[in-house]
């Protein structure tokens, strides 16, 4: 889960990171009250912030520095409502302006290649590090830490080294690096990242910006996590998924999918990207069809399950047909087949779309007994994946004809 700006601010703050004082605002009005409050603390100069999940804000004129509660309305005005890479801003933050000398940049993060973490540290922050790093990579340091350690005195002394800061800058920085660590770790977080990281005309080290992104398969360990899930912008299919339990991602196509674990999904995915390719070149198609989601039912295939899994596919107005592919280890294919059956039993007049299913492993020939003697309308059934795939693209494109 990725957090706003404003959510990684206090975040920050909860943990002893030092941050500049922020207020978020949902109308132009609260905004002027918000500049009346932070700008006091820094004379009257506020930055007016889009709170988007997406980088680029400040060269979409995303970001505004206010003299005065009239600018500071104007800026509000400005960017309240603004399309910032095809998300609307709903809410700024209006933080207390600053004096900055230097921007560095800092994040820690997952490094999933070699199972680690990575720190990255540089002192040229406010740009986007992508493109330090593609362009100057030796100004961007970067350092494995060990998850059993982390960043204590040793390993920050590494960092700021590796990053070659000012010797009389060292130890300060070290000190937020640290703070910033103690963030990740104990808040379970799979990147904090500062940028820029700055040091004010006055010898301060301030995180004047924070992205965050937290582990939600963590979830359990921090009930308080809930509350700062966007709720307003969910995908309300995703959204009725996690309530379900499911892992279940909406896709751009026209092709439901549903497996029993994560790898077979994954696959059934490309079958049926490609076999779209196909039937789209056999048919003179213009736009293939493709796989709608990716839904992942687990281990276990019930009645209960299934029918929840079909009840969220079946909610996609894009779905034109559904594809069903399960292999039958720890839960044999008889009982997922009484699944299917009575998932559409259960759903009744809601399942409206071909279904194809494609039962594969432990006791498939009784699964697909019991899947020929139920005779569903909706239920077509395949040996193969590739044949299966190819069917439910064929069912998915004759509505484009």
């Amino acid at each position: 889960m990725d957090l706003f700006e404003y959510q990684a601010r206090d975040m920050f703050e909860a943990h002893g990171v030092p941050v500049l004082a922020g207020v978020v605002a949902d109308t132009v009005d609260d905004v002027r009250a918000a500049a009346e409050t932070v700008g006091s603390r820094s004379g009257g100069v506020v930055v007016v912030k889009a709170q988007v999940k997406t980088g680029g804000r400040g060269k979409a004129g995303g970001v505004k520095v206010a003299r005065s509660l009239d600018e500071a309305a104007a800026a509000g005005q400005s960017i309240l409502g603004m399309d910032i890479k095809g998300h609307t801003v709903h809410r700024v933050m209006v933080a207390e302006g600053a004096k900055i000398a230097e921007e560095y940049y800092f994040s820690v993060l997952l490094d999933r290649a070699n199972r680690s973490y990575l720190a990255m540290c540089s002192k040229e922050g406010g740009m986007e590090i992508e493109q330090l790093a593609v362009e100057r990579p030796d100004a961007l340091a970067r350092i494995p830490v060990d998850p059993n350690v982390g960043i204590d005195d040793g390993k920050a002394r590494e960092i700021v080294d590796a990053a070659g800061f000012d010797e009389a800058d060292k130890d300060a920085i070290a000190e937020v690096l640290k703070r910033l660590w103690d963030v990740y770790r104990e808040e379970d977080a799979t990147l904090v990242e500062v940028n820029p990281l700055v040091k004010t005309e006055g010898g301060e080290i301030i995180a004047l910006d924070g992205k965050v992104s937290l582990d939600e398969n963590a979830g359990f360990r921090h009930p308080g996590h809930a509350a700062l899930e966007d709720t307003a912008a969910a995908d309300p299919l995703e959204a009725a998924a996690k309530e379900k339990g499911l892992n279940y991602v909406k896709l751009d196509g026209d092709v439901g999918v549903i497996g029993n674990g994560a790898g077979l999904v994954m696959s059934t995915l490309d079958v049926v990207a490609y076999a779209g390719e196909q039937v789209a070149a056999d048919q003179g198609l213009s736009t293939p069809p493709k796989p709608a989601n990716f839904l992942d039912i687990g281990g276990g295939a019930s009645a209960e399950v299934m029918a929840d899994g079909l009840h969220i596919i079946l909610g996609d107005t894009q779905v034109k047909s559904v594809f069903v592919n399960v292999f039958g280890g720890i839960t044999s294919c008889d009982a997922v087949a009484n699944g299917i059956v009575g998932a559409l039993d259960a759903l009744g007049d809601e399942a409206t779309k071909p279904l194809v299913v494609r039962l594969d492993g432990n006791n498939v020939e009784e699964g697909r007994r019991i899947l020929a003697e139920r005779a569903h309308p909706l239920v077509t059934i395949e040996e193969t994946m590739d044949g299966a795939a190819r069917k439910a693209a064929e069912l998915a494109a004759s509505t484009k004809n």
